[in-house]
C-alpha cells in the first residue's frame, strides 16, 4: 500500500459500532489497514486505556492487562473477554464493590523482558500518574531491562489521558509509527501530543467516588437526593478535574456537548477526520444521544467515532452509567491559569 492510498483509507476510515458485534469487529480491521502497516516500533499500551477490543487487535498493539478484585476473586482487565460489561455493571448496581491496586514492576517486567529479547525499539503509552502510581513501576521494570539488555530502546511515556483518550493516543501513535517516526522521535510525539486530546464525561451517581475515597459519602448522599450529576474532566496530569455540577443527567450531557464544540478544531485541526472516542459504563442509550449530537456539528457528519466500554479498572471508581466523549481539539495547556503556567516552568515543563 503506498502512502497516498494509507492517506486516502485514514480519511475515509468509518465508524466502529459496539452494539452489533460482527460489524464492529469488519469496521475496527478497516480503520487497523488505514493507520497499521509495518514500523520499526513495538508500542505497548494498557487495558485502562479502555480500547475496543477489536481495534487494539486490529492496530496490533500489546495490551498490559491490569487486575481487579470482586466478591474475593482476581480478574484480568482482558477487555471483557472474561467478563462482559454488562455482568460487570450489574453486579456493581447489585451492590457488589470491585477493588484495585497498583500495578507492581514485576507485572511489567515479563512484557517488557519479552520485548527485549524480539529486539524492536519499544514505546510503552502507560497509564498516567495522575490516577495511578502504576507508571512508576513501569518505570522501574524498564530500568532493569536497559540493565540486562543495555542495548535495547525502551521508553515509558505517562499519557496524561485516561480511558478511551489513550486508545485516541495509541491510535495515532501506531500511524505515526507507520509513517516513520523512530521511538526516540514517537516519544518526542506523544509527550506533546496527549495535550491535545479532550476527554468530558459525567457519572450516574457518586457512589463509587465516595467509597473509593475521592468524596466524602456525605457529598455523595446530598449529590443524590438532589439528582446533581458531575461533568469532569482531566488537568495536564491526567488527574480528574470538576468542570461543573448539573441538575439531571441530560443538562450534564448537554454540557459534555458544549465542552466539545468550544474546544474541537475540526476543520481548523488541519483533519478532522481524526477518530473521536465514546465510552460508557454500561450507558449505550445515552452514548449514542452524544453521537448523534456531535453528528449535527459540521464537519462531523462523517468523522469515524469508535465506541467502547470502560474497563473494569477505571469503571471501579466510576461506577455503571459513566459516559464520555473524546476526541483531538485545542491544546489543553492554553486554558491553563497563569499560576498553573508558573507551576509548570518551575517543573521544568
Amino acid at each position: 500500500m503506498s502512502s497516498s492510498d494509507t492517506d486516502k483509507n485514514i480519511e475515509t476510515a468509518p465508524i466502529v459500532e459496539g452494539e452489533d458485534n460482527a460489524q464492529a469487529s469488519q469496521e475496527a480491521a478497516r480503520l487497523g489497514r488505514a493507520y497499521h502497516r509495518k514500523s520499526n516500533v513495538r508500542i505497548i499500551v494498557d487495558s485502562c486505556a479502555d480500547f475496543a477490543p477489536e481495534v487494539a487487535r486490529a492496530l496490533g498493539v500489546e495490551v498490559v492487562n491490569f487486575t481487579y478484585v470482586m466478591s474475593g476473586t482476581e480478574y484480568a482487565d482482558d477487555l471483557w473477554q472474561t467478563m462482559s460489561a454488562k455482568e460487570f455493571y450489574d453486579r456493581m448496581r447489585a451492590g457488589e464493590v470491585a477493588t484495585t491496586s497498583a500495578v507492581t514492576p514485576g507485572h511489567y517486567l515479563e512484557v517488557f523482558e519479552r520485548a527485549a529479547e524480539e529486539g524492536t525499539p519499544t514505546v510503552y503509552l502507560a497509564f498516567t500518574r495522575g490516577l495511578s502510581s502504576s507508571v512508576d513501576a513501569a518505570r522501574q521494570a524498564a530500568e532493569m531491562v536497559r540493565e540486562s539488555h543495555p542495548e535495547f530502546e525502551i521508553y515509558v511515556v505517562d499519557n496524561v489521558c485516561p480511558s478511551a483518550a489513550a486508545e485516541l493516543l495509541a491510535i495515532e501513535a501506531v500511524h505515526q509509527a507507520a509513517s516513520g517516526l523512530t521511538a526516540k522521535e514517537l516519544v518526542a510525539w506523544a509527550e506533546e501530543a496527549r495535550y491535545y486530546i479532550h476527554g468530558y464525561f459525567t457519572l450516574d451517581s457518586f457512589d463509587a467516588l465516595a467509597r473509593g475515597g475521592r468524596i466524602p459519602p456525605a457529598a455523595a448522599t446530598v449529590g443524590g437526593k438532589l439528582d446533581i450529576k458531575p461533568e469532569l474532566s482531566y488537568d495536564t496530569n491526567g488527574a480528574l478535574t470538576l468542570r461543573g455540577m448539573c441538575r439531571g443527567r441530560k443538562k450534564a450531557l448537554r454540557a459534555i456537548i458544549a465542552d466539545f464544540k468550544a474546544n474541537y478544531l475540526g476543520a481548523e485541526g488541519g483533519d478532522e477526520k481524526l477518530p473521536m472516542a465514546i465510552v460508557s459504563a454500561d450507558a449505550e442509550k445515552d452514548a449514542h444521544w452524544i453521537a448523534e449530537q456531535v453528528r449535527k456539528e459540521p464537519g462531523c457528519e462523517d468523522v469515524p467515532i469508535i465506541y467502547s466500554s470502560v474497563g473494569p479498572v477505571i469503571g471501579a471508581h466510576v461506577g455503571p452509567g459513566m459516559v464520555a466523549l473524546l476526541f483531538w481539539g485545542r491544546d489543553r495547556r492554553d486554558a491553563l491559569s497563569f499560576t498553573d503556567r508558573i507551576a509548570r516552568k518551575v517543573r521544568g515543563q
